[in-house]
């Protein structure tokens, strides 16, 4: 798909999901002052479409849709206003992505992933010079990549056709376990069946799990620790922790895909607020691009082979 057809399909879910939006919402979005020239749906359709292609400042994005797409979007003039009301729609950006998961279906899913990202906000050396997000982030050790940082941890739970279904940003000092009924929040398992919620060691919790499992029929899945294989085997068949072994690939793959194309680790920003603002908008841009993947018939996480060539 090239970029005028990515940007068409693009505009199309956006202006359904932020009607839908818009008119659930108990009061007018904007309350008085101009209107803008631009359209919500047209800015928000530029964030989708600059993030994955890898423009992940606003100053890249805005020069690349004046550039190249003046015609399409010819109220695009200030940057200064631009950005100001992309950061004014994190809330219905925050809620067009849920939109997109309901009518996915995948929270209705018996197979959802956890795990959780580490985000920083700066250099690690810098972390005791930098006056940014004071009393908010924290320092933190990721065992998977043997990392210090100095920021947050994203949580994230994901279905098994790799859409997010839950994000949360967390405190990055805590350990994962600390965070297993966040991120399983919102979850119930159906009458008579259970739900799996395969995870990785760090959320390893006998009696939250157990907690877990008798209250709401959530049975977390983790691979076993050393030396404790054939104990864990007792309690989770071979095929089954097998089976969640590869389902727990899928969110590494996301993981990479926020890291990598999305370069969450890149967000550089003075204040919670538009921190927030700039990881909801990477969290959408996903969403969108796994939506559009499942509608086209495509393999869901595939998002080169979905963007194409650009410009």
């Amino acid at each position: 798909m090239d970029q005028d057809d990515f940007i068409i399909h693009v505009y199309c879910r956006v202006c359904q999901a932020y009607d839908q939006v818009v008119s659930q919402l108990p009061h007018r979005l904007r309350r008085g002052g101009v209107e803008p020239g631009l359209s919500d749906c047209e800015v928000i359709t530029m964030e989708v479409c600059g993030e994955l292609w890898k423009m992940n400042t606003d100053k890249d994005l805005f020069a690349h849709f004046k550039t190249h797409y003046q015609s399409w979007f010819p109220q695009l003039r200030e940057r200064s206003r631009f950005v100001r009301q992309a950061a004014a729609l994190w809330q219905v950006k925050a809620h067009i992505q849920r939109v997109l998961v309901l009518q996915s279906g995948a929270l209705e899913d018996a197979v959802q992933s956890i795990d959780t990202l580490p985000v920083s906000v700066c250099a690690n050396a810098r972390r005791f010079v930098d006056r940014c997000f004071k009393g908010q982030a924290d320092s933190g050790y990721c065992a998977a990549k043997k990392l210090y940082f100095y920021g947050f941890k994203l949580g994230l739970r994901i279905a098994r056709c790799g859409l997010i279904t839950h994000y949360e940003l967390l405190g990055a000092r805590a350990h994962d376990v600390t965070y297993l009924e966040t991120l399983v929040e919102g979850l119930d398992a159906p009458p008579q069946h259970d739900l799996l919620v395969p995870a990785d060691k760090g959320f390893i919790d006998k009696a939250r799990a157990a907690l877990l499992k008798q209250r709401r029929g959530i049975t977390i899945v983790t691979p076993p620790r050393r030396g404790e294989q054939r104990k864990m085997q007792t309690e989770h068949s071979k095929a089954l922790l097998a089976a969640c072994s590869r389902w727990r690939k899928l969110i590494e793959t996301v993981n990479a895909h926020l890291t990598e194309r999305f370069a969450v680790n890149r967000i550089r920003v003075h204040d919670l607020w538009h921190f927030q603002h700039r990881l909801i908008r990477k969290i959408l841009a996903h969403t969108l691009a796994v939506c559009l993947n499942l509608q086209l018939g495509r393999k869901p996480l595939d998002l080169d082979g979905l963007l194409g060539r650009s410009k």
